[in-house]
C-alpha cells in the first residue's frame, strides 16, 4: 500500500492527487499546484494572464496553455477515481466494523489493476480489473466477486507477519476466486471465457460438463491481469485491441472510432505483436551472436594479456641477466687493466731504482774526485804541484769529457703512455643499449639491377646494413595481377634464397622474355621487412639465322646474323626445314618460343622487298610466309606496306624510310607486334591464340637485312595501349581474296 501510495503522490504538495490536470507529457499535476506554479512566476510587469507556458516538474517537458489557462488541460478522471477507491480502501481497516460481511475483488488482479494503470498515467501501459462476465456462471458467483475486501484486507494483515521471501511465495499463490472460505482453496484451473480462477470443488460446481459450459477454454492457473487483458488509457474498461501505427502505442476500439487515431494508419495486435516479436528475436540474436563474439574477444584479450605479462617477466629477467653480464665483464676487464698498470708500475720503479744506483755510485766518484782535485789546489810547492796534480788533472779531465762515466741513462718519464684510458667508444655504446628492432624495410635500387635472357642481377640498399644479419630473396613469375598482397600470400608460387650476405645477388635459370616480381627481406634477431616489390625483365630470348633453313639463293654471313640474297649462291642440299618454293626466299630463326615477352629488331637496310614475323614449325615451307594459317608477317612491296595471314591481307600505315623494324612477340598475351623502332610508332598488331612453340621467319626479294635480337623490351613498347577489340575487328575485316598487291609481289621475282 505504501509503494502505490507513492505512485497516486503529487511531487509539488507531496499528498495524494487533488484534482488532478492530466499533462501532455502523460504526468500529472495537482490543479492548486499548478496555480501555484504559475503564480512563482508572475510579477508586476507580467500577470498571471500573460503566462503562456511552465515545466512538468518531473521531466522538465514544457506545457504550453492556450487562452484558457490551467482550465484548458484535460482533468484525471480516472486518476481520480483511483485515488476515490484507494482512500475507502484505506479506511477499511482490520478493525472496520464491516470487515467481516464485505469481500474485495481478486486479491492480485485489483492490485495489479491500479499499478499498471498507474503506469499508464505516468506514461507507460496498464491493466484495469473488471467483473467477470461472458457466461451464465458469472451470475452464479457474482456475490462471491462483490465481497471479498475482508479476504484482502486479511491477507495483507497476515503478510506483515511474514518475510519478504515468504510473502513472495503467498503472492505467487493463485486462489480460487470463486470459494467463500477463508482462506480460499489454491486455483487448479482458470477458465478464459469467465476470466476467473477455480478451484477444483467450485470448477465442478460452476462447470457441469455440458453444455454451454463444454466450449469453455480452461488453461492452467493464471494471474487474473493475464486474462483481463490491458485497458486503454483514454477509455475506461475499454480493453485494447489494435494498435496506432503514428503514435506507436496500444489503442482500444473507440480511440479509432472516435478518439484522436480515427485518421491514423493502425493494425493488428497479432500483426504487430509477430511484427515486433520476429524484430526483437533477430536482434536478441544478433546480440547473442555479438555477445559470443565479445566473450571470444575477450577470452583472446585475456590470454594475450596473461601472455604479456609472462613475456614482461621474461624480458625482465633476461635484461637484468644481459646487464650482470655487462658487469660481469667490466669488473673482470678492470681487474686485468689494474694488473697491467701494477705490472708496469713495478718494472717502472725497479728500472728507476737502478737509475739512481748509478747515480750514486757516479756522484760518489765523482765527490771524491772533486776533493783529491781541491786538495791538488792547495799545494802551492810548483813541483809538488806538477807531481801530483798532473794524474788528478788528467782524471778530472777524463770524468767531464765522458758523459757515460759522470752522466748515467737515466730514463724520467713518468706518464703510463701505453696505458691510455679512452672509454668513449664503449660508454656511447653502452648510452645506445636498446631492445634490437626489425631493420628498416631495403630498397631495390632498379637502375642498378641488370638482366641477360635468362639471369637477373638484384640491387638494394639499406639504412640498417650493420644491424641486417642476412638478406633473403624471393621471386616469382609477375602474372599481370596488381594484389602484390594476395601474391605474396600464395607462398607455393614463390622461389626463396636464404642466407644472402651481400647486397646483391645473382638469379640463374630463369626463362627469357619473363617479367618477374623479386622481394628483398632484411633479417635480424629481431625480425624481419621486406622491401617494396620490383618488376623487372629477363631479355629476350637470343637467336640467329638457322643454316638449314635458308633458301638456296639465300646468302647467309658467318655469324648467320645477315641473309642476302644472291642468284650466284651455291647450291644447298634439300632438307625438310629448307625454304624451297619459288620465290620463297627466306630463313627462320634456330629457337621454337613457347612462353614469355621477346623483342628483336631487323635493320632493313635499301630492302623493299620482305615479309617478317613468325610460323609454325608445321608452316610450309615451299609458300610465302602469311599465305597458310601458320604464319603471320609484315611485308613490303615496293611502297606498299601490309600485314598477311592465312592468305588474307591488309593495308597498314608505315614510313617509306622505315629502316629498322622492331618486333615484339608476347607469347603469354597471345600478341604479335611491329613498330618503327626509329619513331617509336606503332604499326599493327596480330592477335593470336597460339596453340604450339613459334619460330622467327624472315623472307627477302632484293638487298639484305640484318637480325638484332636478345633485346630488352624498349619502354616506348611497353607503354603501347591497344584496343583489342577494335584490332580483331579489323583482322575478321580482312579480304578473303588475294589482293592485287600479293599478284604484284609475284610479278617482283
Amino acid at each position: 500500500m505504501e509503494t502505490l501510495e507513492s505512485e497516486l503522490t503529487c511531487p509539488i504538495c507531496l499528498e495524494l492527487f487533488e484534482d488532478p490536470l492530466l499533462l501532455p507529457c502523460a504526468h500529472s499535476l495537482c490543479f492548486n499546484c499548478a496555480h501555484r506554479i504559475l503564480v512563482s512566476h508572475c510579477s508586476n510587469s507580467k500577470p498571471l494572464e500573460s503566462i503562456s507556458a511552465f515545466q512538468c516538474p518531473t521531466c522538465r517537458y514544457v506545457i504550453t496553455l492556450n487562452h484558457r489557462g490551467l482550465e484548458g488541460l484535460k482533468r484525471n478522471v480516472t486518476l481520480q477515481n483511483i485515488i476515490d477507491r484507494f482512500q475507502k480502501a484505506s479506511l477499511s481497516g482490520p478493525n472496520s466494523p464491516t470487515e467481516s460481511r464485505r469481500l474485495p475483488p481478486p486479491q492480485r488482479p485489483y492490485t495489479a489493476t491500479i499499478s499498471g494503470t498507474i503506469g499508464t498515467l505516468g506514461g507507460g501501459s496498464g491493466t484495469s480489473g473488471s467483473s467477470a462476465r461472458g457466461s451464465p456462471a458469472t451470475s452464479s458467483h457474482s456475490h462471491s466477486l462483490a465481497n471479498h475486501s475482508n479476504h484482502t484486507n486479511h491477507t495483507n494483515h497476515n503478510n506483515a507477519n511474514h518475510s519478504p521471501a515468504v510473502i513472495a511465495k503467498m503472492d505467487y499463490r493463485i486462489s480460487c476466486q470463486f470459494c467463500e472460505q477463508d482462506p480460499p482453496r489454491e486455483a487448479v484451473k482458470t477458465c478464459v471465457t469467465c476470466e476467473v480462477s477455480y478451484c477444483d470443488r467450485c470448477l465442478r460446481a460452476t462447470h457441469p460438463n455440458k453444455k454451454p459450459f463444454t466450449s469453455h477454454r480452461l488453461v492452467e492457473p493464471v494471474p487474473d491481469t493475464h486474462i483481463r487483458g490491458l485497458t486503454c488509457m483514454e477509455h475506461e474498461n475499454e480493453k485494447v485491441n489494435m494498435y496506432c501505427m503514428v503514435d506507436d502505442q496500444l489503442i482500444c476500439a473507440l480511440c479509432k472510432l472516435v478518439g484522436r487515431h480515427r485518421e491514423h494508419q493502425v493494425c493488428s495486435l497479432t500483426e504487430r505483436f509477430d511484427k515486433l516479436k520476429q524484430t526483437l528475436e533477430n536482434n536478441l540474436t544478433n546480440l547473442v551472436k555479438r555477445n559470443s563474439e565479445l566473450e571470444n574477444q575477450m577470452a583472446k584479450l585475456i590470454q594475450i594479456c596473461q601472455q604479456v605479462e609472462v613475456n614482461t617477466a621474461m624480458h625482465e629477467a633476461k635484461l637484468v641477466e644481459e646487464c650482470d653480464e655487462l658487469v660481469e665483464i667490466i669488473r673482470q676487464r678492470k681487474q686485468v687493466i689494474a694488473v697491467k698498470i701494477k705490472e708496469s708500475k713495478v718494472m717502472k720503479l725497479r728500472k728507476l731504482a737502478q737509475q739512481i744506483a748509478n747515480c750514486r755510485q757516479c756522484l760518489e766518484r765523482s765527490s771524491a774526485l772533486i776533493t783529491q782535485a781541491e786538495q791538488s789546489l792547495k799545494e802551492n810547492d810548483h813541483a809538488r804541484f806538477l807531481q801530483t796534480a798532473r794524474n788528478v788533472a788528467e782524471r778530472v779531465a777524463m770524468a767531464t769529457a765522458s758523459s757515460q762515466v759522470l752522466i748515467p741513462d737515466v730514463n724520467l718519464n713518468e706518464a703510463f703512455d701505453n696505458f691510455a684510458l679512452d672509454f668513449s667508444r664503449e660508454k656511447k655504446i653502452l648510452e645506445g643499449l636498446d631492445y634490437l628492432t626489425a631493420p628498416n624495410p631495403p630498397s631495390i635500387r632498379e637502375e642498378l639491377c641488370t638482366a641477360s635472357h635468362d639471369t637477373i642481377t638484384v640491387h638494394w640498399t639499406s639504412e640498417d646494413e650493420f644491424s641486417v644479419t642476412s638478406y633473403e630473396l624471393q621471386y616469382t613469375i609477375y602474372t599481370g595481377q596488381t594484389n602484390f598482397i594476395s601474391l605474396y600470400n600464395s607462398a607455393d608460387s614463390w622461389m626463396i634464397v636464404p642466407n644472402i650476405k651481400q647486397n646483391h645477388y645473382t638469379v640463374h635459370g630463369l626463362q627469357s622474355g619473363t617479367r618477374y616480381i623479386f622481394f628483398v627481406k632484411a633479417i635480424n634477431q629481431a625480425g624481419s621487412r621486406n622491401s617494396e616489390p620490383a618488376r623487372l625483365k629477363t631479355n629476350s630470348q637470343p637467336f640467329k639465322l638457322d643454316p638449314k633453313t635458308a633458301h638456296k639463293k639465300l646468302r647467309l654471313s658467318n655469324d648467320c646474323l645477315t641473309m642476302e640474297k644472291d642468284e650466284s649462291s651455291l647450291k644447298k642440299s634439300h632438307t625438310p626445314e629448307r625454304f624451297s618454293g619459288t620465290g620463297s626466299y627466306g630463313a627462320a630463326g634456330n629457337v621454337f618460343i613457347d612462353s614469355g615477352c621477346h623483342y628483336w629488331e631487323v635493320l632493313l637496310g635499301a630492302s623493299t622487298w620482305y615479309a617478317i614475323g613468325v610460323a609454325y614449325k608445321s608452316a610450309p615451307k615451299n609458300e610465302w610466309s602469311g599465305k597458310n594459317s601458320s604464319s603471320w608477317v609484315f611485308s613490303r612491296c615496293n611502297n606498299n606496306f601490309m600485314v598477311r595471314h592465312d592468305g588474307k591481307e591488309m593495308l597498314v600505315e608505315a614510313s617509306l624510310q622505315l629502316r629498322r623494324l622492331g618486333v615484339l612477340l608476347d607469347y603469354d598475351n597471345n600478341s604479335l607486334s611491329f613498330y618503327d623502332a626509329m619513331s617509336s610508332q606503332h604499326i599493327h598488331t596480330f592477335e593470336i591464340s597460339f596453340l604450339l612453340p613459334v619460330v622467327p621467319t624472315f623472307m627477302i626479294w632484293n638487298k639484305s637485312v640484318m637480325i638484332l635480337s636478345g633485346l630488352p623490351v624498349p619502354d616506348f613498347v611497353e607503354g603501347t595501349s591497344l584496343d583489342h577489340q577494335e584490332q580483331q575487328q579489323q583482322q575478321m575485316g580482312l579480304c578473303r581474296q588475294e589482293s592485287p598487291y600479293l599478284t604484284g609481289m609475284k610479278n617482283c621475282h
